[in-house]
């Protein structure tokens, strides 16, 4: 069995990990950390883990962990990342980073939406970590750092679009709705019940949020040059999901059977892409606690314009599915071994 070691146990995204790893036959989970909750078995904050995880959560030391561990997820906010991946990459310990640490290629992009970069060495060797854009890579991989879960639905939604050349990359505007558990666990106004319930809100309105570069370094790659978009959060009173409505102009007259027939292709082979049929649309509630992304797409009759909709469930393809997907094949895994389950509906 590999040893895993979950950094950063005590979020929504650390829970999830384990929640996921537990139904996985090839590995185990042998050490959870958190700072504020040291001492406490872990199953006293997630309840829901009882008698399946009661492992006692530890803090952060990197020289007591590799002891532990053969990989390592580091589910830490950006900047804590950075100050222990390189201790577990020296240990010859694989991680895979769900923070923004190790996303963006440049360190000055990271600087100029984030702060300095503490060990930008690092940047040239982290693989982005979405599978359908860099399988091959990923298998070779000793650091991965895995997509955002905005960035995920957006991506997925236009891969097709760009590789195909269809649409005016000068024309992308993407409006994403969240659930709360993006904005993670810890306590903040904006995220208290009486703050969310019955409200449905914009944020980081003015192409300020920190998703911003890593969306467009990932489309730029896609479309073979440099592009900016248009991109706005909003906040859903729902616990997870993502659905993503994206928006481009096409270079040249297409059909709705043209383009559904486009995305099938592109994701004939993608176990966790399901290109839905002409005229059918996605919904968070399909995908809740899978590691799926549906995308429906189609053309506006009136205005010409190509909309793409897209759905995750923002922990698990858009975090720690994803992750478990990126050490499946950095391990030489199925890439689907303990993902294999479908959406909780209702």
């Amino acid at each position: 069995m590999i040893r895993i070691a979950v950094a950063g146990a005590s979020g929504y995204t650390g829970l999830e990990l384990i929640r996921l790893l537990d139904r996985h036959p090839e590995v185990t989970v042998t050490s959870v950390t958190s700072e504020q909750s040291a001492g406490k078995p872990i199953s006293d904050l997630f309840p829901t883990l009882r008698g399946r995880c009661d492992l006692l959560l530890e803090p952060l030391e990197p020289a007591v962990i590799v002891q532990k561990a053969d990989l390592v997820f580091t589910a830490l906010p950006h900047q804590s990342a950075m100050a222990v991946v390189p201790e577990f990459l020296t240990a010859g310990k694989p991680v895979v980073d769900l923070s923004a640490d190790y996303r963006l290629h440049d360190p000055a992009v990271y600087a100029a939406w984030y702060e300095p970069h503490k060990n930008p060495e690092l940047l040239p060797t982290a693989v982005y970590g979405l599978p359908e854009l860099r399988r091959e890579a990923i298998k070779k991989a000793r650091l991965v750092a895995n997509p955002g879960c905005y960035p995920t639905s957006i991506i997925l939604g236009l891969k097709p679009l760009l590789e195909a050349g269809l649409i005016d990359p000068a024309t992308i505007i993407a409006d994403s709705a969240s659930g709360v558990s993006g904005a993670g666990r810890s306590a903040k106004v904006d995220s208290l019940y009486c703050e969310v319930n019955e409200g449905f809100k914009a944020y980081g309105v003015g192409g300020v949020h920190r998703h911003t570069p890593e969306i467009e370094q990932e489309l730029s790659l896609l479309a073979g040059q440099p592009l900016v978009i248009t991109f706005t959060p909003h906040l859903v009173p729902m616990d997870r999901g993502i659905l993503s409505t994206i928006y481009a102009m096409p270079l040249r007259e297409v059909t709705p059977e043209e383009l559904v027939a486009l995305y099938a292709d592109t994701y004939r082979n993608e176990p966790f892409v399901r290109p839905l049929p002409a005229g059918q649309f996605p919904s968070t509630a399909f995908v809740r606690g899978s590691n799926f992304c549906d995308i429906g797409v189609t053309v506006d009759s009136r205005t010409k314009r190509i909309i793409v909709v897209s759905a995750i469930d923002n922990l698990v393809k858009g975090a720690a599915g994803q992750a478990i997907q990126n050490m499946n094949l950095l391990l030489g895994y199925p890439e689907t071994l303990g993902l294999e389950g479908l959406a909780i509906f209702p």
